[in-house]
C-alpha cells in the first residue's frame, strides 16, 4: 500500500508518500497549483508505486482551494480519500503532545493517517459531479438570507415612513405594495398623491383584487398618519424594494436551475409528501453520495443531529445536545423538510403528535421526526423506490 498526503493551499500544495511498512518513498515536497505541478505529483506517484501497489491518496476538506486537485486525482483513476479537518486534526494532537503544526507535518500526518484507518472511504466520482448542485442550493440558501434581510428593512422602513399601512394589507412583502411604495415612498406622498392614479397603480398591480375603495382607505390613513417625512429613508426604501426585485429574478433563476439537475437524478425522495424539489435538492447536494454510509445513524452523524455522549465514572450527562458537527446546511434543510413532511404526512404528523404527548418541547420532538425522515430517505435511495404509505 502506497499512502499519499497532501496538504492543500491557495497557490501551492505539499505532498508526502510513504507505503504501509512506514518507509518513505518520498520526502515532503511543494508542487504549484497548476497543471505542470499536478503533472509532476502524478509522475512521482507512478515512480513510487508498481503495478502490484495500492495507491491511497488523502487532502483535507478545504472548500475551493482542493476542487481543481480533487477532479484531476479522480480523472487520473487515482483512489481519492477527503478528509474532515477536525479529524486529521485531533489525529495529529494524539501523535505529539508537542504544539507543532506546519503544512509539511499535516501532508505527513494525512499519509499517515490513510494506512492506519481502514474505515475511510473514498470519494466518488457521484460526490464530485454532485458539487454543481451543492453549489446551487448553497448559493440560492445565501440569495434567500440576504433578501430576508431586506425584507426586514423593508418593515422597518415602513414603520418609520407609514405605520399604518400594515394593518391595510395582509403583507407588506408583495407585489402591488412594493409597487405602490416604490412611487410613493411614504405617507406624505401618498397623501398628496391623486385618487385616479393611486387606484390605477394598485388595481395594475394586484391584478384587479385592490380597487378604488382600497385606494381610497390607503389614502385617508396616509393623510392621518403618523409617518415622518424623511427623504433619506424614501430612497432607501426605493432602494431596498429594487434589490429585493432583482434577488426574486435571480432567485428563480437558479431555482430553475436546481429543478433542471433534480429532473436528470430522478431522486425517489421528492415523493415523500410535503418534501419539495428546493429542500430535497440541498439535501442530496449536502450528503452526496449515499453509498458512502452503511446505515442511517451514520448519515445522522455526517448531518450532526446525533446526541453528544458524556460519561465518566458515575457522572453522565442526563440531557445530551446535538452535536451539530456536520454540514449547517443539511441541518437546515433536514429541519425545514420536517416541518413540511409534518404537516403534509399524516405518519410523520402522528409521530410528532406522539412525541409532544410524551412532554417534549417541539424543537426536540421536530428533532425526533427529523431523525425518523433522515431514515427514510437513507431507506428510499438505497432501494430508488418511491415512497408508500404505510397505509
Amino acid at each position: 500500500m502506497i499512502s499519499v498526503g497532501i496538504d492543500v493551499s491557495k497557490d501551492k500544495h505539499d505532498c508526502f508518500i510513504v507505503n504501509s511498512e512506514g518507509e518513505v518513498l518520498a520526502d515532503v515536497f511543494t508542487i504549484p497549483n497548476n497543471m505542470d505541478g499536478f503533472h509532476y505529483l502524478l509522475q512521482r506517484i507512478q515512480d513510487c508505486a508498481n503495478t502490484q501497489n495500492k495507491i491511497k491518496v488523502g487532502l483535507e476538506a478545504t472548500g475551493h482551494y482542493s476542487y481543481n486537485l480533487l477532479g484531476f486525482l479522480l480523472d487520473n483513476g487515482l483512489p481519492t480519500y477527503v478528509l474532515n479537518p477536525l479529524r486529521t486534526n485531533l489525529y495529529r494532537k494524539s501523535l505529539s503532545l508537542r504544539k507543532t503544526k506546519t503544512d509539511r507535518v499535516d501532508a505527513r500526518t494525512i499519509a499517515t493517517m490513510l494506512l492506519s484507518d481502514a474505515g475511510l472511504k473514498p470519494y466518488t466520482d457521484t460526490a464530485y459531479h454532485n458539487e454543481e448542485l451543492k453549489s446551487l442550493t448553497r448559493y440560492r440558501f445565501d440569495k434567500v438570507k440576504e433578501r430576508a434581510k431586506l425584507k426586514s428593512s423593508v418593515s422597518r422602513l415602513v414603520c418609520i415612513l407609514f405605520p399604518e399601512l400594515e394593518k391595510l394589507v395582509p403583507s407588506l412583502h408583495t407585489a402591488s405594495v412594493y409597487t405602490l411604495l416604490e412611487e410613493f415612498s411614504g405617507a406624505k406622498q401618498i397623501a398628496a398623491a391623486h385618487l385616479t392614479r393611486l387606484k390605477t397603480l394598485l388595481e395594475t398591480a394586484s391584478k384587479g383584487h385592490y380597487k378604488r375603495d382600497m385606494a381610497l382607505e390607503i389614502r385617508d390613513a396616509a393623510r392621518n398618519s403618523i409617518g415622518s417625512w424623511m427623504p433619506a429613508k424614501s430612497l432607501e426604501l426605493q432602494h431596498t424594494i429594487r434589490l429585493i426585485r432583482e434577488l426574486d429574478v435571480e432567485i428563480a433563476e437558479i431555482e430553475e436551475q436546481i429543478q433542471s439537475i433534480m429532473d436528470e437524478l430522478c431522486s425517489p425522495i421528492t415523493t415523500i409528501p410535503g418534501l419539495g424539489f428546493r429542500m430535497a435538492a440541498m439535501i442530496l447536494a449536502e450528503v452526496g453520495d449515499f453509498t458512502r454510509f452503511d446505515s442511517p445513524d451514520k448519515l445522522l452523524a455526517y448531518a450532526g443531529m446525533s446526541p453528544s455522549t458524556y460519561q465518566s465514572g458515575q457522572l453522565k450527562n442526563c440531557y445530551p445536545h446535538m452535536e451539530k458537527r456536520g454540514s449547517r446546511y443539511l441541518r437546515y434543510a433536514l429541519y425545514n423538510a420536517t416541518k413540511y413532511v409534518c404537516h403534509w404526512n399524516p405518519t410523520f404528523a402522528a409521530y410528532l403528535a406522539k412525541k409532544r404527548a410524551e412532554g417534549k418541547h417541539y424543537n426536540v420532538a421536530l428533532s425526533h421526526a427529523a431523525k425518523k425522515l433522515v431514515r427514510l430517505i437513507f431507506a428510499m435511495e438505497k432501494s430508488r423506490q418511491p415512497y408508500c404509505s404505510a397505509a
